[in-house]
């Protein structure tokens, strides 16, 4: 087992952001946990070294690339062309000493590359074999993508590392499997590794695609042109290089008589964690968060503590960071503490955090337009539009830009402060899925 100096483990911290003043009789208590994880500048404790490598140092990381080859990838030509090239460039971007396959899916998964259910190891070697394997892809047969995923979890699991991760692309609709196989599939991969999926083009469903990458753990979005796929791959998969620890969970504490109301993360998006839940002994619970590379992610924690006294203070929870230890046991990382306390100053007990603030109008600002689009696809326009209005206000009111350009594609905006829009006659589908596929995607609190 390789030892790592001090300063080249990543550091992790948990801020805590709140309003802990509550007024007679309140009951429920937000915090923002902020969670930082740093090439070791960071104030927290290292982690052990199963967990993570350095620079300069072999990776501890197994990457699977699913790459779809049904047969409407064939149509245009370009986007089967495209996935080719974007697989090989990121396969340039494996890095040495890093377990790899390539998978082509249609009804059934096949090994592309090495084969013989086996990962190779990247070198200079393995990946130029790699790519001359790639150009055998051809386009023919259906979409199975359960299928896929457990191959990749039978070829991640028979490499001996801690951060495996997958990548997914397809072009079309999951038609050759139940939505109950496909979550199936989900279930059993959910811890074994996380998962990054694309959608190309516009034939595929945008809720399939999401839902893949929020049960793994990864991201979703749409490449509406093959020709951006190369690029995006790229930064897919050095991200993907750039984990150094897997399996951090956030572990909440709550002392007798409080209950978890909800836990989500909150930014870069947002992403229901509170069904997630394991127990983790005595009124503590841990949430998966995946693999952390250098990064920053935001988490809104929701308390509800049991009635108590003007004056009475108490720790309404601890917010951990733990990773488990091959022992079974669990190093804690870092934590923080969300307090109560009750007091009869109106303005104290009134007054609300920016952070929590600002972040409940992110997640309704997510939900409003998925509302908005879903009204917009059924014919409730009327409905369409006071969803995608409050979204417009909500975007414009956060700083959101991004989602603000996006909105401004579905539809014409009268008055963004006041939420006044008018639905657009047409609407190109593209820009339609990308507002949706995107809309969780969060800004944090401006300075």
């Amino acid at each position: 087992m390789a030892n790592f100096s001090k300063s080249n483990v990543p550091q992790f911290s948990v801020d805590v952001y709140q309003n802990e003043y509550l007024p007679e009789g309140g009951r429920e208590v937000n915090a923002i946990a902020t969670v930082t994880s740093t090439g070791g500048g960071t104030v927290g404790a290292a982690v052990s070294a199963p967990h993570l490598y350095s620079a300069g140092q072999t990776p501890d990381a197994a990457v699977a690339i699913m790459v779809d080859c049904s047969g409407s990838m064939d149509y245009p030509p370009t986007k089967m062309r495209g996935a080719r090239d974007a697989t090989a460039a990121a396969i340039d971007a494996v890095r040495d000493g890093v377990h790899f396959a390539v998978i082509g899916g249609t009804h059934v998964a096949k090994e592309v590359y090495p084969g013989n259910g086996r990962l190779a190891v990247a070198d200079a070697t393995t990946r130029e074999q790699a790519k001359q394997a790639l150009r055998k892809l051809s386009a023919g047969g259906g979409t199975a993508i359960g299928t896929w995923l457990r191959l990749a979890d039978r070829l991640l699991a028979s490499a001996d590392v801690s951060i495996r991760h997958g990548i997914v692309l397809t072009d079309g609709r999951n038609e050759h499997e139940s939505p109950e196989d496909l979550r199936a599939s989900l279930d059993a991969c959910a811890g074994r590794f996380t998962c990054d999926a694309r959608g190309v083009g516009t034939d595929w469903e945008v809720k399939e695609v999401t839902g893949i990458a929020s049960a793994l753990l990864g991201t979703a979005d749409i490449v509406a042109d093959p020709s951006g796929l190369a690029a995006d791959f790229t930064q897919m998969m050095e991200a993907a290089m750039g984990k150094e620890v897997a399996d951090v969970s956030l572990r909440v504490w709550t002392p007798l008589g409080a209950e978890i109301k909800f836990v989500k993360q909150v930014a870069p998006t947002v992403e229901e964690l509170t069904d997630r839940r394991t127990e983790a002994g005595p009124r503590a619970g841990d949430y998966p968060t995946g693999s952390w590379g250098d990064e920053s992610r935001d988490y809104h924690v929701c308390v509800e503590v049991p009635n108590a006294e003007l004056g009475q203070e108490m720790l309404a929870a601890r917010v951990s960071l733990i990773v488990p230890q091959p022992d079974g046991s669990a190093q804690t990382l870092s934590q923080g503490l969300v307090r109560a306390v009750w007091t009869d100053d109106m303005a104290a007990s009134t007054s609300i955090n920016p952070q929590v603030a600002h972040y409940t109008g992110q997640a309704e600002l997510a939900q409003v337009i998925q509302q908005g689009l879903d009204a917009r696809k059924s014919g409730d326009m009327d409905g369409a539009t006071a969803k995608l209005g409050r979204a417009v206000q909500l975007a414009s009111a956060s700083g959101n830009e991004d989602t603000a350009k996006l909105l401004s594609k579905v539809v014409d905006v009268v008055d963004a402060v006041a939420g006044t829009v008018r639905l657009k006659a047409r609407v190109a589908e593209a820009d339609e899925m990308t507002l949706e596929t995107r809309s969780t995607k969060t800004v944090r609190v401006k300075k």
